[in-house]
């Protein structure tokens, strides 16, 4: 009888012999390690404990040198066996004794079968479309070749290692699946982490990797079968009833399970608990099914994950609820199982070692040299066919579930399978390095078709960077925008932000909407939406399912149904990128699109303001267990710190204009009808000055706008620009010597990178001040202008004002008008005024201290506006960094 269903029978025997003995436990004198068939569970959470600790303390290591962390954890079950502290008088007999075994040997079943039930969720035949011909020509050409070097080893390796009670074309067959076979799963984690997901390379190797994944399965099935079977005919009606079972499956059941998934409503809010309750019957059925056939329970477990309906991204939400137990506790069982069972010290003479070589040499040269000359003759380049073939040669988890199949059918002896072990660690470990000697960053090509940044069919998705929307003096408006979301928290803050850049035309009765909008031509708003690509199973499900998301995706259709009902042109974007690279997406995306504006949103920092909790600059105190146990890039840091990372280097990164958009309340600003804007000098000032005016052609706007400057007689109204910021008492997480050169890689804040600035700079931005504050103030404007910016400046007071504590006086204007929405410039270059020994008086007085990451990242008098409260809303503007 197969092994899943011995284990069953075996501990089912056990419990009826277990006794209600031992109960007084550790208080009683009694040994907690020590195992009793009563009482199994204590010396299993013992053994989980020990097993987890090793995945990961191995894990932080190679995880330095972008190793996979299925690395680790073969590592760590290798080092927990015979090979390493097997060796420590008693540790096995005390740890993992025999008795022990069943038990664990049953929960990594389980997880066993659970993981290749996401092997099946995570395969999608739409990836395979993509790049069919040139995917099937790699993987089944590799496949051929290594199934025949694995052949020819096979032969020498029988002679010398394998007794000659085992048929030869058993081991044969097993020798040449296990060469042929590569880690989807592992390859998928590889791709994410050197950041390959969206590159030629990237797509076609998932593509190859699919296909490679379900004919190598099926070649073990085969294996299995005919090694389980008695006779030829009965491998023959094995075969044959795994066959009609793979029918039965693809059609009477995946047809009726979608439906039931529409019946539900799973596939529009995610799995219901009765369809995730059917789904548990049909995968623990199909495991069962095929283990009795003589097959194994893990290929029905495969087969009930190929099943589930992808429609809707049900598969990515099913992979979510399954994919943490399964990684931080079921799969290092199996990996610890294999490490038991795995002895190096086997490997003991000059002959043994040198078949070890062979088959390491064999099987990467096989799957190298064929996928690399296949990859070549589809129309790649020598660097990226040879790339393919260095990704498609890892080995990792596939390759040691194979091993042990054969092992625990008497097919392998422990020498043999130590060697393969050790053949699949050094292939599966070499595939990194390789890759990124092979295909540096700076040699990768992004995908054309395929990549991971989709637009909704239907929408503005050509190419627009060469797009000209001028924008005239006279009328200076802003036309096409960029909107970028990331969480529902700033779901209504951008929506109100949306609401008050769109031109009052888009707001009038629908009789007057053909004829007004004329008035603003190409208006049009390209929402974008950003998700973090990690390296779970759901997230690169996602980047490879991006065409369904976009559909799907809840902020999306929010935003989708908000463009609707106000008549307002919204096109969308969905993009899986890692979160490094977000800020690049964003830049990218804009100039692709022709963006003129970009909408940034903030997580709300007033929570942050005056809270002494917290530590230095808003950061909660971090965590150190979350680092030792899987913990991201981003423990020991708020949200707040690791979004303003994100906003400056937009800031950097991007050649459009930026807008940040804070919403202390996070309740948008539909109350706030009144605009102030303190001018104080400066591209992003007069950025700013352009924006209330452009906001205030809406006939419900009215502005307050004060031209402020310091009246003190020790320090100029205009500081040298070399010396703005620079203040001794910052802190030195995001220097601010920005202004004078370039900002290291290795800055923890990276800040917006200035040219630097002279005299002829500094005074060509004052000249640029004056004329266009005496072009709005003092209404110098030439006889034909528009009357929409007439009837703008008629909404806006203008005034100036003069005081030795500008900012103070500034949060006065401001708090007159409540609600109010504070338009603001940045200001970190070419300020027209050093604000910081006030920022910090005004901290001071409000009781909130070390906000430096928040000042450095919508600057000096943003700050001052929302530690004071004043302010419904805050928009911070800076200036593209092109021709200011």
């Amino acid at each position: 009888m197969p092994d899943f269903s011995n284990a069953v029978v075996s501990l089912g025997s056990l419990w009826k012999r277990a006794t209600a003995t031992g109960q007084g436990g550790l208080l009683s004198g009694i040994d907690p390690s020590s195992f009793t068939t009563s009482d199994p569970l204590r010396l299993w959470i013992i053994q989980m404990g020990i097993i987890i600790m090793m995945g990961q303390l191995l894990s932080l290591g190679l995880g330095k040198i972008k190793q996979p962390k299925v690395i680790a954890e073969v590592l760590g079950g290798i080092l927990l066996g015979p090979t390493a502290m097997g060796r420590i008088p008693g540790f096995t007999q005390h740890i993992f004794p025999a008795q022990s075994l069943p038990y664990l040997s049953l929960v990594a079943n389980i997880g066993l079968c659970l993981f290749l039930f996401i092997v099946g969720l995570e395969i999608d035949a739409s990836i395979i479309k993509r790049n069919v011909r040139s995917s099937l020509f790699i993987a089944l050409s590799a496949m051929a070749l290594s199934f025949g070097l694995g052949a020819a080893i096979s032969v020498p390796l029988y002679h010398n290692f394998i007794p000659s009670s085992v048929k030869f074309t058993y081991f044969m067959l097993f020798t040449g699946v296990s060469f042929s076979i590569t880690a989807f799963p592992v390859l998928c984690r590889i791709l994410t982490a050197l950041k390959l997901l969206d590159t030629t390379v990237g797509v076609v190797v998932l593509s190859a990797g699919v296909c490679n994944d379900v004919v190598g399965w099926s070649l073990l099935a085969l294996a299995v079968a005919l090694v389980n079977a008695t006779s030829g005919l009965t491998a023959l009606w094995i075969l044959l009833t795994c066959l009609a079972f793979v029918i039965f499956l693809m059609w009477p059941v995946r047809i009726p399970l979608l439906w039931f998934a529409r019946f539900t409503g799973s596939t529009e809010n995610g799995p219901t608990m009765f369809f995730m309750t059917v789904t548990t019957l049909i995968f623990w059925a199909c495991s069962f099914f095929t283990d009795i056939v003589g097959v194994n329970a893990i290929f029905g477990a495969f087969l009930a994950g190929l099943i589930v309906p992808r429609e809707g991204g049900l598969a990515i939400a099913l992979t979510e609820k399954l994919e943490d137990m399964v990684t931080i506790m079921f799969l290092p069982l199996y990996f610890t199982l294999s490490g038991l069972n795995t002895n190096l010290g086997l490997l003991n003479n000059g002959t043994i070692w040198g078949f070890t070589f062979a088959i390491i040499c064999l099987d990467f040269s096989g799957k190298f040299t064929a996928c690399t000359i296949t990859a070549r003759i589809t129309g790649m380049s020598w660097r990226e066919s040879s790339t393919v073939g260095s990704l498609m040669s890892c080995k990792g988890l596939v390759e040691l579930i194979v091993l042990n199949i054969g092992l625990n059918a008497g097919i392998l002896t422990p020498t043999v399978f130590s060697m393969f072990v050790f053949e699949a660690l050094i292939l599966t470990f070499m595939t990194t390095p390789l890759v990124s000697l092979l295909y540096p960053p700076e040699r990768r090509t992004r995908a054309a078709v395929g990549g991971v940044s989709r637009a909704s069919p239907g929408d503005l998705d050509e190419d627009r960077s060469d797009h000209k929307f001028p924008m005239t003096e006279d009328q200076p408006w802003r036309s096409r925008f960029t909107v970028v979301l990331d969480k529902f928290d700033h779901m209504s803050g951008m929506l109100v932000a949306t609401q008050l850049v769109c031109p009052p035309s888009l707001e009038s009765p629908l009789s007057t909407r053909v004829s007004d909008k004329m008035k603003m031509p190409g208006f049009s708003v390209d929402t974008l939406r950003l998700i973090e690509l990690s390296d779970r199973t759901s997230d690169v499900m996602k980047s490879s399912a991006v065409d369904t998301l976009i559909h799907t995706d809840p902020l999306l259709s929010v935003f989708r149904t908000f463009g609707e009902l106000n008549d307002i042109p919204v096109s969308l974007s969905l993009s899986v990128v890692p979160h490094d690279d977000m800020p690049g997406t964003v830049a990218n995306h804009a100039k692709r699109y022709g963006s003129q504006l970009v909408l940034l949103p903030w997580l709300s920092p007033s929570s942050n303001f005056g809270n002494t909790s917290e530590g230095p600059s808003g950061l909660h105190s971090p965590n150190p267990f979350e680092a030792l146990f899987g913990g991201s890039k981003h423990t020991g840091k708020s949200a707040t710190t690791i979004h303003s990372q994100f906003v400056r280097r937009v800031f950097a990164e991007s050649k459009a204009d930026v807008a940040l958009f804070i919403d202390p309340a996070g309740t948008g600003t539909g109350s706030a009808r009144h605009i102030f804007c303190p001018f104080f000098g400066g591209p992003d000032d007069r950025l700013a000055l352009e924006f209330v005016v452009q906001l205030c052609t809406n006939p419900r706007m009215s502005a307050t706008v004060v031209r402020m400057s310091k009246s003190s007689t020790e320090t100029a109204a205009v500081e040298r620009p070399l010396l703005v910021h620079l203040d001794g008492k910052e802190s030195l997480d995001m220097p601010d010597l920005a202004y004078q050169m370039p900002v290291s890689s290795n800055v923890a804040f990276p800040d917006t990178v200035y040219g630097q600035t002279n005299a002829e700079m500094q005074f060509q931005s004052e000249t640029a001040n004056n004329f266009l504050w005496g072009r709005y103030a003092n209404s110098q404007l030439p006889y034909d202008a528009p009357s929409s910016l007439r009837a703008a400046l008629s909404r806006i007071e203008f005034s100036e004002s003069s005081s030795p504590l500008p900012l103070h006086s500034a949060i006065q204007f401001a708090s007159a008008h409540k609600p109010v929405l504070i338009v603001v410039g940045r200001s970190r270059r070419l300020a027209g005024e050093d604000h910081t020994s006030e920022l910090h008086q005004i901290l001071k007085e409000r009781g909130s201290v070390g906000q430096d990451v928040i000042r450095k990242t919508i600057g000096d008098p943003a700050t001052a506006f929302v530690a004071s409260g004043c302010a419904t809303a805050v928009v911070v503007l800076q200036a593209s960094n092109v021709d200011t």
